[in-house]
């Protein structure tokens, strides 16, 4: 089995932090989306994986992940020169994936749930595709899928009355049979080539279709909000509360788990936390930061007020007359 995860979406919608470099390599506690999805094909024994990029992401894509080499797999980059949705970003990869099976990955997704089973669905058990699946408080916003006695029977994008709250998360599993599907289907409403509809049209041509229904919050990291419940939730998950790496400074300071903090920051005279993450290279001083993210080589100084719920852009500059307070518990 193949692995494919899709990364040439522009992230209009995370605009300006997008601007600076793809949607699929912003952190969250301080790992990139993208390497998170290879971590989670290589715990399956995948480590034949395409990225479905656009050329403009080339460069940054592959200065943060390379060849794959650091997690014993192979990355071959494809090319989705135009956005017409995930149906036409798998046709890309046909040539790639030949005969095999496959699991695809959004690359702008926090899949938690391990992916054993929906492997097995079409690894071991004779799908032609498999699904994973949670139930959403606004299913107006998701592909829905309507299900009877265990069984999909239809599949809507974005429906303005849902039949169900069952989204589908961004992850599946597919035979090559996918690709007759995305080839079969006519772009929608929207001018994209929908996944949905591609799904679909196999139930319609009586193709084994089935689901893993997660009770993990998986999410689509798509707006600053969704960004930082997706910070939240990994520091939560994290093995360790405190996560500071052994370069780091820390002068003064209150440390408020669960936090984050990467190489080579200096910190002075600041609380952190709770749900924090600092990426590397950062220079914080008389700052109070709670549920929010600090992008990379960012130099904050002297804070007036309180930072919350806020994401700090890659390499800001801000600095007050403010006079410091002692805030430390060493």
């Amino acid at each position: 089995m193949k692995g494919l995860i899709l990364c040439a979406g522009k992230g209009t919608r995370l605009y300006p932090f997008t601007l600076a470099y793809p949607k699929t390599l912003i952190p969250v506690a301080n790992r990139p989306l993208l390497q998170l999805c290879i971590e989670k094909l290589k715990k399956q024994d995948i480590t034949e994986i395409g990225i479905v990029i656009h050329p403009s992401h080339e460069a940054a894509i592959k200065e943060q992940v390379g060849t794959g080499e650091r997690w014993g797999v192979n990355l071959t980059y494809i090319y989705q020169t135009e956005p017409k949705g995930i149906s036409h970003a798998i046709r890309q990869a046909e040539h790639y994936i030949g005969n095999d099976c496959f699991m695809l990955l959004l690359g702008d997704n926090l899949i938690l749930d391990e992916l054993t089973e929906l492997k097995k669905l079409v690894e071991t058990n004779g799908c032609q595709a498999a699904l994973m699946v949670s139930e959403v408080k606004n299913p107006q916003a998701y592909g829905i899928v309507e299900v009877i006695n265990n069984r999909i029977v239809r599949l809507e994008e974005k429906p303005s009355v849902p039949k169900s709250n069952l989204a589908i998360i961004g992850a599946f599993a597919f035979t090559n049979a996918i690709f007759s599907a995305s080839a079969a289907i006519q772009p929608s409403a929207r001018g994209e080539y929908e996944i949905t509809d591609a799904i679909q049209w196999m139930l319609d041509q009586g193709c084994s279709v089935s689901y893993y229904l997660s009770t993990k919050p998986n999410m689509d990291v798509g707006t600053l909000e969704r960004w930082l419940e997706a910070n939240r939730i990994m520091l939560d998950e994290g093995k360790e509360p405190r996560e500071v790496d052994g370069t780091v400074v820390l002068d003064n300071c209150k440390i408020i788990a669960p936090v984050q903090i990467g190489q080579n920051c200096v910190l002075k005279d600041c609380v952190i936390g709770p749900h924090v993450s600092i990426s590397a290279g950062s220079n914080l001083e008389g700052c109070q930061i709670e549920n929010s993210i600090v992008l990379n080589g960012v130099h904050l100084k002297q804070a007036v007020t309180p930072i919350k719920n806020s994401v700090i852009g890659f390499r800001s500059m801000m600095a007050s007359l403010h006079s410091p307070r002692k805030v430390g518990d060493g």
